[in-house]
């Protein structure tokens, strides 16, 4: 499960935050709740202590996963892309060729999506269909929907 996986700065070190709330809050809370149960008897049939028990462990494999994809993290270095091209980390401001509505969206690595925010994953039909394109150049995407048409109107970082 050696997958490497790239962020942005910003976005590894907002899973570093986690990984260390959950070692530094999340962590002690459970190991509280598990004494706590412990004291209250007979753990056989004790439910609290169950519940306790089964939090941890998965708090406990969340916590390797999180660290095992920050093991893997590569953080993408924004001097070596192509800034007239549409690519990861772009911002593209997009016009729909159909209903002339404009748009912007920025390419971000797919794990770091958040499409309220306007950050699309470089892995979504859109962004495949964007990707290489310069301003001025029209894009032509196939999504579930069907087939729609984007111009290019702005690309910047």
């Amino acid at each position: 499960m050696n997958d490497v996986k790239y962020f942005t700065q910003e976005g590894l070190e907002k899973l570093q935050q986690e990984l260390e709330h959950l070692k530094s809050v999340e962590r002690p809370a459970i190991s509280q709740q598990i004494a706590e149960a412990r004291e209250k008897g007979d753990l056989s049939e004790n439910a609290e202590y169950d519940a306790a028990k089964n939090a941890q462990g998965m708090l406990e494999l969340k916590i390797s996963k999180l660290e095992n994809t920050l093991s893997n993290a590569r953080v993408i270095d924004e001097s070596q892309l192509d800034m007239k091209k549409v690519s990861i980390l772009s911002k593209v401001k997009l016009k729909n060729l159909r209903n002339n509505a404009t748009m912007t969206y920025t390419l971000v690595p797919e794990n770091e999506a958040d499409i309220k925010s306007g950050k699309i994953s470089v892995n979504s039909p859109i962004a495949k269909g964007l990707l290489g394109k310069k301003s001025g150049e029209k894009a032509e995407i196939q999504v579930p929907a069907g087939l729609m048409s984007f111009e290019v109107l702005e690309v910047s970082r």
